[in-house]
């Protein structure tokens, strides 16, 4: 497979040594620094809700399987520069397989568990991956037989492999006993400037793309995000997200092993399982979608856990309702929450201090070796406080799209269009207004959907929020409100106007449609399907149509 697309080129790559931000290292460079220093110290801790095991490796132990899980993918014909593909949840294994393909100069692509035949097929179809690797079964699914089928179908894929799996195919069999007396040693087949990850954006619009991203732009600004977040040796860093996202994969594995901090995974939400968790093994930091936190800080009698160790919540990928963040520092009560803003393309470009200064109202102010800016409609750049398209560059930008070099949407100067709306204020500080295509223009006025929804979330009634647009004849659009509903609660748009108009906000910008839901639909990484609900309000409102007609 070759990576057409690929942007890095002699301008960028002296743009990046200007800002010193890269490491020129690979994450095997670390592995093996923490064999070298501290074999026996914990490096992964994970627990699988299946069965309520738990399976704790030190460096030592995660680095033999490393070696092994290499020397069996180069047995199998795995080439540098070739994909490797695997759709596993978060256990051990997936760390294993990552830094197996660095050792061996491969490119890593993760898959979210979540995902199905239409995903998987034009995914690894896409990546022409070599290699499958995916469990035999998981939460009920037999991801085992629709490896196998896809294997039938897709003329690249080779071997597909199955952890707990039993015949020729199985993972441990194949990958782990029959490898370890040929296990590969230290050091990496690739350099930092190689491509080491593909990772598929979602296909909420049309066909998935595959972000690349080389082992200097994952690890440089992990190494800036530790240090402004203060990151020390006794930290812990708990990782619900999944690994095959970008905040899972960058904050849980990357940085674990770049800092040589013990990882403790789960792969299954389930907040009871995780405190009992965190109180155990005194996690200190995590990164998470905000239906994490708020299951945390709604959890009962969460102030009276041993949860003094957990100090810092990190959430990005939507903003935070401050009643959220209010809540949950006063029940959390040693956890700092901060508020940021990335993309897998560049991970997290900015974020909130510990301070808490701005985590209220806004995502974050760009972090070392990034620049965020916010231009109007002309391309010119917005005054502060007006809303626009934000734009992004830095050292963690992404450098192509696998085979679509056209859609790298970066202008000469660097600058690249992430699509959301954003304002950003007077000390350099974001907030997001929402995706470009998640705008709501009623009558050619603007309706400012978080400002909105973060006024719902503090109505005693509701669990959750989100604003979308449904078509309107005169009007073009109007904003209906989707919401949950806190146990025993209910609610009618009386009631929601109401409460806006003791809010303040302008009567324009109220919701005039209420749609009460059981729960939300949802990314595998917690966030609300948007898409999805504008869909609903589009059938709702031509069902009234027909019945008016």
């Amino acid at each position: 497979m070759g990576v057409e697309g690929l942007f890095l080129d002699e301008r960028r790559l002296a743009l990046e040594k200007a800002r010193g931000i890269w490491p020129d290292r690979v994450i095997t460079d670390y592995l093996d620094r923490w064999v070298r220093e501290k074999p026996d110290a914990t490096a992964i801790i994970a627990h699988r809700d299946e069965d309520a095991t738990t399976t704790r490796l030190s460096w030592r132990e995660l680095n033999e399987r490393v070696g092994a899980i290499a020397a069996g993918l180069a047995a199998r014909g795995v080439a540098k520069g070739e994909v490797v593909s695997f759709q596993l949840p978060n256990w051990w294994e997936f760390v294993a397989m990552h830094l197996a393909c660095v050792r061996i100069g491969a490119i890593s692509n993760p898959l979210m568990p979540i995902f199905r035949r239409r995903e998987l097929s034009f995914m690894v179809r896409h990546a022409e991956a070599k290699i499958l690797v995916v469990p035999a079964y998981f939460r009920n699914f037999d991801h085992g037989g629709l490896a196998r089928e896809l294997k039938r179908e897709i003329d690249s894929l080779e071997h597909v492999l199955l952890v707990g799996g039993e015949d020729e195919d199985s993972f441990e069999a194949t990958l782990l006993a029959g490898a370890k007396e040929h296990a590969l040693g230290p050091g990496s087949g690739m350099d930092a400037n190689d491509v080491v990850q593909l990772l598929y954006t979602s296909g909420t619009t049309g066909e998935p793309k595959g972000a690349l991203h080389t082992s200097n732009t994952l690890i440089g600004t992990t190494i800036t995000f530790a240090e402004r977040m203060q990151f020390g040796e006794r930290d812990v860093i708990f990782m619900p997200s999944p690994l095959a996202h970008q905040a899972g994969f960058t904050y849980g594995l990357v940085a674990a092993v770049v800092l040589g901090l013990p990882m403790l995974l789960v792969d299954a939400w389930k907040p009871a399982c995780a405190v009992e968790l965190m109180e155990k093994h005194a996690a200190t930091f995590t990164f998470a979608a905000t239906p994490f936190l708020s299951d945390l800080a709604n959890f009962p009698d969460v102030e009276k856990r041993a949860l003094q160790s957990f100090r810092l919540f990190v959430t990005s990928g939507a903003p935070i309702p401050p009643v959220l963040v209010e809540q949950a520092q006063k029940r959390l009560r040693a956890t700092v929450v901060v508020a940021g803003w990335g993309m897998t393309e560049c991970g997290i470009a900015s974020a909130t201090p510990l301070s808490g200064h701005k985590v209220l109202d806004s995502d974050g102010a760009a972090l070392p070796g990034e620049e965020l800016r916010v231009i109007d409609d002309q391309g010119r750049e917005a005054p502060r406080g007006q809303a626009g398209a934000l734009q992004f560059r830095g050292a963690s930008l992404f450098v192509g799209y696998l085979k679509r070099p056209q859609l790298y949407e970066v202008d000469s100067e660097g600058w690249f269009e992430t699509g959301d709306i954003a304002r950003m204020d007077e000390e350099g500080y974001i907030r997001i207004c929402g995706r470009r295509k998640d705008i709501i223009i009623r009558g050619g006025e603007n309706i400012p959907v978080v400002q909105v929804e973060s006024a719902l979330y503090k109505m005693p009634e509701i669990a959750e929020a989100a604003i979308v647009a449904m078509p309107d004849p005169r009007l073009s659009e109007r904003a209906c409100a989707f919401v949950t509903l806190r146990d025993g609660q209910g609610l009618a748009i009386d009631d929601v106007r109401a409460f806006l108009a003791a809010e303040g906000l302008a009567k324009q910008f109220w919701p005039e449609r209420l749609e009460i839901l059981d729960r939300m639909p949802r990314t595998p990484t917690g966030k609300i399907q948007k898409f999805v609900l504008r869909d609903m309000a589009k059938i709702l409102t031509e069902r009234i149509a027909k019945t008016i007609g």
